[in-house]
């Protein structure tokens, strides 16, 4: 290593010598927002705010009191980041994935999160944990796990505090309302991977024939499909069913307050109330299932 690269290195990188961090977060903020698409009736928009260089100290500085913040670990790089959401974006995102539709006032209430407040964010760093681990495979396959959930800053350590990091921004839109995500990386994470980063994106590809997306887009919300309502199902052996007789009575648990699971294509979708309207069975949707069929708040019950 020569002399200028010594001296970059001990004073950090200018994020704008690291068009690649650019993608990086972009490629966050797609993921993340999708992800929570899944999980939400509302669709919560993010986009990047700001990338820039800071002190470790003064970033946690800046959010004492008014941010919560997990602490990931990556086995391959041994290094650790931070990606925290501020009050407002928990808040605003509890409300999404607890079906609210906006109506009522958002909190502003300074108190400590309670227990589901806190149950939900890690459902979010989860799925965060994951998104940015996406993204960060554009440079090197890595993989990101919770270490640790902070509401004090002064715990969230990831070394000296006047370490040089990066820190990036994203601002998330939903119900009217709005929130902060960040994600501090320290730049001793980043420097092995300098020149990677500092790679510069090919060219955006030609647009597509916009008429031909148009109808394909028509013709697919045209297409038909079917989807099954499911009230109950109870394990069987093939000796249980082949004594079936005309007059049996298949006895189930489920009350007119049982939640009906949507299925297309075997897939779950929603979670429903059984009702009934001018003589015929209806559904009303209650919350979005996961792809193992449980809705959100049963993701919730059965976290530690």
């Amino acid at each position: 290593m020569n002399g200028p690269e010594r001296l970059l290195d001990s004073g950090g990188v200018a994020v704008d010598r690291l068009p690649m961090l650019n993608v990086i977060f972009d490629r966050l903020a797609s993921t993340f927002a999708e992800s929570l698409r899944q999980l939400s009736a509302t669709p919560p928009y993010i986009s990047v705010s700001f990338i820039r260089n800071d002190r470790i100290g003064d970033t946690l500085e800046q959010y004492e009191s008014t941010a919560i913040v997990a602490v990931l670990y990556s086995p391959e790089l041994d290094a650790r980041i931070l990606m925290g959401f501020d009050r407002d974006f928990l808040f605003s995102m509890v409300d999404v994935l607890l079906g609210a539709d906006g109506t009522e006032p958002p909190h502003e209430e300074d108190r400590a999160f309670s227990n589901i407040e806190l149950r939900l964010a890690k459902v979010l760093f989860v799925e965060g944990a994951q998104s940015f681990q996406s993204a960060f495979s554009a440079i090197v396959p890595v993989t990101f796990r919770i270490e640790r959930i902070e509401t004090r800053m002064d715990f969230a350590v990831l070394g000296r505090r006047n370490n040089p990091a990066v820190v990036g921004s994203l601002l998330l839109q939903a119900l009217g309302r709005g929130g902060e995500l960040f994600v501090l990386i320290p730049q001793s994470v980043l420097t092995p991977f300098r020149h990677a980063l500092a790679r510069v994106t090919s060219s955006e590809p030609s647009s597509g024939d916009q008429k031909w997306a148009r109808q394909f887009q028509t013709e697919v919300q045209r297409s038909a499909v079917t989807v099954n309502a499911i009230l109950e199902e109870l394990p069987m052996t093939l000796a249980d069913v082949a004594a079936f007789k005309v007059g049996d009575v298949i006895e189930l648990n489920a009350t007119p307050r049982s939640m009906v699971r949507l299925d297309c294509n075997r897939q779950p979708l929603f979670h429903c109330l059984l009702g009934q309207a001018d003589g015929a069975y209806t559904l009303q949707v209650e919350a979005t299932a996961t792809p193992d069929g449980m809705s959100v708040l049963d993701v919730v019950q059965t976290l530690p």
